[in-house]
């Protein structure tokens, strides 16, 4: 039940700290909270079983979009072009 709280405790952080004035585009929060949500997930993985730990993947990978759509360009960038 403590794992459960704490994943549904992220993207309150998450969006609490999307709220406040940031110079660097939020990344420094988006590590922070990367961070802390992968151990985090892990946790709930292992209290809770992989389907509920997929829910809350799921909702992780829609507060950080953009993380992960840059790291798709990248891979496409780095792997894609076979030269």
């Amino acid at each position: 039940m403590i794992a459960i709280g704490l994943g549904f405790a992220w993207p309150v952080a998450a969006n609490v700290l999307a709220m406040l004035p940031s110079c660097d585009n939020l990344w420094s929060r988006v590590y922070f909270l990367i961070a802390i949500g992968i151990p985090l997930l892990g946790y709930i993985i292992y209290m809770n079983g992989p389907w509920i730990g997929l829910g809350f993947l799921c909702a992780g990978c829609s507060l950080l979009r953009w993380p992960l759509v840059n790291l798709a360009r990248w891979v496409r960038g780095a792997f894609g072009r076979a030269s």
